[in-house]
């Protein structure tokens, strides 16, 4: 698949089956997702422009670096904010938006019910974040309302994707990289990704 890194490490292999199995306390839960969440960052920031600024160490004076410009997080409400803890940490300066999405019950499209994002998108450097990348229609309507409101410079940061919500967001947004801890076997008749992990947002929230 082009586009997509699935991020292979042994770390993350440890805490996705963790996240997996359904006897996990909801503790434990969100700490294997913080810590995924900092991975996943950690490859999802690897393009992130720098500028060079001069500063003084104590020996002498060198160069520096910044990001060039803003990293804003926007997860998709509410499973999204799962994932937001272990990206802010990794890089704290991070601006954090939000977009709400819900499915129509008769057109069975997405519809915004709620968003809030940041100042300055329009050249910042956008990471949306929804931790189950399952048909795709959430998350390509996002990208779109983003792109819509100015956003260019995007990624889309998932924990668990399906084969089905991998080609719907290229299909819809080729310039969007994908970045995943795991690409799942597909989807059931209910839309869920299998194994995958049930209910991403219930299990982080302790409402199942």
């Amino acid at each position: 698949m082009s586009n997509v890194l699935e991020v292979n490490h042994p770390v993350i292999d440890i805490y996705l089956t963790t996240l997996r199995e359904k006897t996990t306390s909801t503790a434990a839960f969100r700490r294997a997702m913080a810590t995924i969440g900092n991975i996943l960052a950690y490859h999802a920031l690897s393009s992130l422009p720098l500028k060079e600024f001069e500063i003084e160490t104590p020996v002498q004076k060198t160069k520096g670096l910044t990001p060039a410009s803003d990293v804003i997080v926007i997860p998709i409400l509410r499973a999204g904010l799962s994932l937001v803890d272990g990206i802010i940490n990794f890089i704290p300066e991070a601006k954090v938006g939000h977009i709400g999405v819900y499915r129509d019950e008769e057109t069975h499209e997405p519809v915004n019910y709620y968003h809030n994002l940041p100042a300055g998108i329009e050249n910042g450097y956008t990471l949306v974040v929804d931790p189950m990348l399952a048909t795709g229609g959430s998350g390509s309507h996002a990208v779109k309302f983003l792109k819509e409101s100015g956003a260019k410079n995007i990624r889309f940061v998932a924990l668990i994707a399906a084969p089905e919500g991998i080609k719907r967001l290229q299909e819809d947004h080729p310039d969007v990289p994908i970045i995943t801890a795991a690409i799942d076997e597909k989807l059931n008749n209910q839309a869920y990704i299998v194994p995958g992990l049930g209910d991403a947002g219930d299990r982080y929230f302790g409402t199942t």
